[in-house]
């Protein structure tokens, strides 16, 4: 028997350790890195969210974490694989990726810094690319994660961005299509070519209103300049995506919080192979 190799866990016994494994690398960065990432892994409702839904898929994929500030979700994606590697994974969890390539892009050089010198020594070896995300190539992938920054930029811009992460998931989708893989050999997986983008619900005033004071509030604590925000009601949202080819479902994602945080969770059509 594999001497790491111990019995599963229960679901909350599960996130404790999995939230204290993600965590851990970032002590020795300071104790900004450290308690801010305790913090938003601990108190935001999407990370838990992503890992008890099996969001983010399963088995080896290419992800990019757009605005991924110190890489908390390479941290989290790299101790889930572990986890799972160990036997402790809950049963109740969905299969989570293991393996993951991850790229994450960030405007900020002192977020960067603090994600490399906590997690950069991980295998496989984390990616972080400086760059805005209006003007940064993307590279071909399976999964996009966008949580919270779509809305620093005005509505042109968000679908700019939006449909090059569209062109980058389709790319990804033939990458898969090509090696010979079949995109749909587990119908409860989900399929290449997602998106998980968190954004507020700007119908709901009071809500929209809390957690963009909250958003500016974070952004000044981190050292960085505020920037005027451009929001949309959630119907907009889901309009625009399934303009742009995807599928959409919404997720709320506000739990304990006053916020009023929506999960869209958009999938590209996997197209048919050729006779």
């Amino acid at each position: 028997m594999n001497p790491a190799f111990q019995p599963p866990l229960k679901a909350d016994d599960g996130w404790r350790v999995l939230h204290e494994a993600a965590c851990a690398p970032y002590r020795k960065v300071g104790r900004f890195a450290w308690h801010f990432a305790r913090g938003k892994l601990g108190h935001d409702p999407v990370f838990r969210a992503l890992v008890e839904r099996g969001l983010a898929g399963k088995g080896p994929l290419r992800v990019v974490d757009i605005g991924c500030g110190q890489g908390l979700f390479a941290s989290l994606l790299h101790a889930m694989g572990r986890m799972q590697s160990e036997g402790r994974w809950p049963a109740a969890w969905p299969e989570a990726p293991r393996d993951a390539r991850y790229s994450g892009i960030e405007l900020m050089p002192r977020d960067i810094e603090r994600g490399l010198a906590a997690i950069g020594h991980l295998q496989p070896g984390p990616r972080f690319i400086r760059g805005d995300m209006c003007v940064t190539a993307l590279p071909a992938c399976e999964l996009v994660v966008i949580l919270d920054v779509l809305h620093y930029v005005d509505h042109a811009a968000q679908e700019e961005v939006l449909t090059r992460v569209r062109d980058a998931l389709q790319q990804g989708i033939q990458d898969v299509q090509g090696a010979g893989q079949d995109a749909v050999q587990d119908p409860v997986a989900p399929p290449p070519g997602r998106l998980l983008l968190r954004v507020g619900d700007a119908s709901s005033r009071r809500g929209f209103a809390i957690s963009q004071w909250v958003d500016r509030t974070v952004t000044r604590v981190r050292g960085h300049t505020v920037s005027p925000t451009w929001g949309r009601p959630l119907a907009e949202w889901a309009a625009l995506l399934q303009r742009l080819g995807f599928s959409v479902h919404s997720v709320p994602m506000s739990q304990g919080t006053p916020f009023a945080n929506v999960l869209l969770v958009a999938d590209l059509a996997v197209p048919e192979a050729d006779a």
